[in-house]
């Protein structure tokens, strides 16, 4: 029970920091210009996407104070490669504009945002010009290899799990029995290789049961770090499922044998003319479908789930003008504190069908032929 209730309070105030993040703002203020910025359903729409994308800062919310915006947060590292080379700078440099508005000159290249999006303004233009859907029409993409929140997140966790795991290596060489935090981490490792690994890949589980760990953790404590005020999102972009389920796809195809392929290929016990086309079924099932269902699974319900929340703590500050500030808080709060229960146990859950399916398409391309 005092292990629920820390829970319970740990999420409270996880929400709570939330909400100051949407409503900090005098709601008599929601059509003014110095009003709180996300107070219309137009602006929390905005501010929840948002919310979910990438960035190339680091921003936890903002506040008016003496009617000036003030944002919380820091600056990460810009480095993009345009036409004149290699530029860098921090991402301070664009403040917080986000309308292609600020310039910033990096020796003869010109940047701006634009939705979160960088451009280079081309050779000899002083702003960015746009046509009539709104698309800059003197501007091109560089390629760009910026420190990124989500990038951030993810050199952020690794670091903490070399920690962990590797601190967890030390004491099973030097102790029979971990301690201190490798007491929490010893259990977890012992589910993943003892109900993930073993039952869905058999005799080889070993050769694998790393790379499941790292999966399993990885994403777990990614989704965690999601439900914070923090704005990680990682497990939410598409490019970082999508590299997860390619890194998948590679190990069980690499590890794959002569009976695996044998049933892709030319599927024993039915007719031959039955064959090329049962070939082609498998072949699209194992090289797109599987890894396809593992990006978008993950990233459809750790992106949903998101957006829920931000919704229902969003349904308050709608409703400002009908309640008083603490009653549309209250309301906020309480819809969302249920979701976020769920939200953690779908944290669990994302991470635990991720590797599992795993697993079970690695087991199927190291399955070796039965002898009766």
């Amino acid at each position: 029970m005092k292990v629920l209730s820390k829970a319970i309070t740990s999420i409270s105030l996880i929400l709570f920091i939330s909400l100051s993040a949407f409503a900090t703002g005098d709601k008599k203020e929601s059509q003014s210009t110095h009003g709180d910025p996300v107070n219309t359903p137009e602006e929390i729409n905005e501010y929840i996407q948002h919310h979910v994308r990438d960035s190339h800062d680091f921003h936890m919310f903002s506040y008016f104070s003496d009617g000036e915006e003030h944002h919380v947060g820091f600056p990460l590292p810009v480095i993009l490669w345009g036409e004149n080379g290699l530029s860098a700078f921090m991402s301070s440099a664009f403040h917080h504009d986000d309308n292609g508005k600020e310039v910033v000159e990096k020796g003869d290249s010109k940047f701006v945002k634009l939705h979160g999006k960088i451009y280079e303004l081309n050779a000899g233009a002083t702003e960015v010009n746009f046509d009539e859907h709104h698309h800059p029409v003197n501007a091109s993409t560089p390629f760009d290899l910026s420190i990124t929140k989500s990038v951030f997140g993810i050199l952020l966790i690794g670091l903490l799990m070399l920690l962990w795991f590797g601190g967890l290596a030390k004491q099973y060489k030097t102790k029979k029995v971990p301690t201190g935090f490798g007491r929490v981490l010893e259990p977890l490792v012992l589910y993943v290789r003892d109900e993930i690994a073993k039952p869905n890949i058999g005799p080889k589980y070993r050769k694998f049961t790393g790379y499941l760990m790292t999966v399993f953790f990885f994403i777990w404590i990614l989704n965690l770090m999601g439900l914070t005020p923090f704005g990680f999102n990682v497990t939410g972009q598409l490019a970082v499922t999508a590299a997860l389920a390619l890194i998948t796809l590679v190990v069980y195809l690499f590890s794959s044998n002569g009976h695996f392929w044998s049933h892709q290929l030319w599927m024993p016990g039915v007719p031959y003319f039955l064959r090329p086309l049962l070939a082609i079924i498998e072949l699209a099932g194992t090289l797109i479908i599987k890894p396809f269902s593992l990006m978008v699974r993950l990233f459809a319900n750790i992106t949903a789930g998101h957006i829920v929340v931000m919704s229902l703590i969003a349904i308050g500050i709608t409703m400002q003008e009908q309640m008083t500030a603490v009653g549309s808080t209250l309301l906020s709060f309480v819809l969302s504190l249920f979701i976020t229960l769920i939200e953690v146990l779908v944290a669990f859950l994302q991470a635990y069908i991720f590797t599992m399916l795993s697993a079970l398409f690695i087991g199927m391309a190291v399955e070796e032929p039965e002898h009766h």
